[in-house]
């Protein structure tokens, strides 16, 4: 093949495609686009959906027995993950979705109930339970643009709901 300054027409295809990939496919921690998370009816619907997850584990938290001093104690642990806003926005939104995810509540639950593990089980519904609220509320998982950048739309006077 004929070569141009040392690079085939081959390798100056190949190097032009992968160019026009990379700016056509966005970074997963590219900050969302203006309208970045859920609107409309489907944010409504994603909101709703917190708040049965809300209801259901606050359910079967009575159903457990379990103290509501203790629920009361540690319905917002999960918000010390905020302290990772302190030393910047890519750490605060990993340590918070961490923390916002449905996978350790989850895990906490089924430790629960095939331990049989009663605090796991209650841990883990009182997790759940923060995060329903939150999701109600409109705090979804972040972007690491910043702490207003959720996937359910943006929080704060841009929000609204």
């Amino acid at each position: 093949m004929a070569a141009v300054d040392g690079v085939t027409v081959a390798e100056l295809l190949s190097a032009t495609r992968v160019a026009t990939l990379r700016r056509a496919a966005p970074a997963l921690d590219a900050p969302p686009a203006l309208d970045g998370g859920a609107t409309g009816g489907v944010r409504t619907l994603l909101r709703l959906e917190g708040l049965v997850v809300l209801a259901g584990a606050v359910i079967a938290y009575q159903q457990v027995g379990a103290g509501w001093g203790a629920f009361a104690l540690f319905f917002l642990l999960p918000d010390l993950s905020l302290l990772g806003y302190l030393r910047d926005a890519r750490t605060g939104a990993l340590l918070y979705n961490a923390a916002h995810s449905y996978l350790g509540p989850a895990a906490l639950i089924a430790a629960g109930v095939l331990g049989p593990q009663p605090v796991a089980l209650a841990l883990g519904l009182v997790w759940t339970a923060h995060i329903g609220f939150d999701r109600l509320l409109g705090y979804g998982l972040k972007y690491v643009s910043g702490f207003g950048a959720t996937h359910l739309g943006p929080v704060g006077r841009a929000d609204p709901w």
